[in-house]
């Protein structure tokens, strides 16, 4: 794959990163496009000398249309890998306008600077938000899509905007994946998942509590219908999930043109407690916690399907649990307040373009 040129959006954050760290191994040529509103420019700092390869970087805003087009003509790319976006399910209650700009209007700035591609191929970041309260697990691509956030409906409308594209585009190819719950970090602890503000997510918080940050995890509900009455979550280790987006490039490149959906998930759940004793295991110390009443709109367990991902893409989650929390104690601990925000960085000295 090393002529093959792959644009990367969002790819200085958590899991864009990571998946940077695979194309690069994998021999991709790489643009980076990021604005750093919520990630750190030392994290392609930490990527150039894990991966010790060249890639560029561009610092731009996906809703920047001329900035956007730009970029895509200088490179050219054969594929893009979009991750940037807002994800944070509170924030987008009391941000729509926000969410729906960068989300949907982002990914349609992306579609037009693609013109002129042949063919053109995109690998969209969705989310399993877009299912919504689950009739039944694990949850299938043929699942009704109903979600019940902002977030959600806007990655299910950019969803549907990237479908009606390919169909309506000669050749292009359109493949989404829609995540369950990223956790871990890479292997080296020296990039990992950095919140700003409060973490939206269990690990990170569990995280914090270990290294000293927060005195007491919050359990959000102790008595749901599962094993242990805290809420079950199918969680995917980052790199496994990195490695499906390399996955998705090589079906893409193949495929009939279209568009196509994939969950990406393990296809088995794990319970806040249980996440709680691994991290405990893997950091070698209790955790303090106690149970506050559920949230609103949190359902009792979600479960990836993910046959579909396995037969086509070729691709399966190999990283279990206790991988999952000793790689986010790794970075944690070696990196406590995460990448340091405001440390000045040198984009193509340190990335090496």
């Amino acid at each position: 794959m090393s002529n093959t040129r792959v644009i990367v959006t969002g790819g200085a954050g958590y899991i864009g990163s990571h998946t940077l760290i695979e194309l690069l191994i994998a021999g991709y040529e790489v643009c980076v496009v990021d604005n750093f509103v919520n990630s750190s420019p030392e994290s392609l700092k930490r990527v150039a000398r894990l991966s010790s390869q060249h890639f560029r970087v561009e610092r731009a805003d996906i809703r920047d249309a001329c900035a956007v087009t730009a970029i895509f003509r200088a490179f050219q790319p054969d594929a893009v890998i979009h991750f940037a976006g807002l994800k944070a399910v509170g924030e987008g209650e009391t941000l729509p306008l926000e969410y729906y700009d960068v989300n949907v209007g982002g990914t349609l700035n992306l579609l037009r600077a693609m013109t002129g591609m042949r063919p053109p191929a995109i690998i969209f970041s969705s989310s399993a938000t877009v299912y919504g309260d689950p009739d039944y697990l694990p949850i299938d691509e043929q699942h009704p899509t109903r979600p019940a956030s902002v977030y959600g409906r806007t990655k299910l409308i950019a969803e549907d905007v990237l479908r009606d594209w390919a169909r309506a585009t000669p050749g292009a190819r359109a493949v989404m994946l829609r995540y369950f719950n990223p956790v871990g970090a890479h292997d080296s602890g020296d990039i990992g998942e950095d919140p700003q503000g409060p973490p939206n997510n269990l690990m990170p918080f569990i995280a914090q509590v270990a290294v000293g940050l927060r005195d007491r995890l919050a359990i959000f509900g102790g008595d749901y219908d599962t094993r242990d009455g805290t809420g079950l979550r199918d969680y995917i280790h980052v790199v496994d999930l990195a490695r499906a987006h390399v996955a998705a490039l090589n079906y893409a490149s193949t495929c009939a043109p279209g568009s196509d959906v994939f969950n990406i998930g393990t296809g088995y759940g794990a319970t806040v407690r249980e996440i709680l004793q691994a991290y405990e295991r893997a950091c070698c110390k209790t955790l303090p916690y106690h149970i506050v009443p559920r949230r609103p709109g949190d359902v009792a367990a979600s479960v990836a399907d993910p046959t579909r991902a396995i037969t086509a893409l070729n691709w399966r989650a190999e990283l279990g649990i206790n991988d999952m929390c000793q790689s986010s104690w790794k970075w944690q601990s070696r990196n406590p307040r995460g990448f340091q925000f405001g440390v000045d960085v040198t984009l193509e000295a340190e990335a090496g373009s």
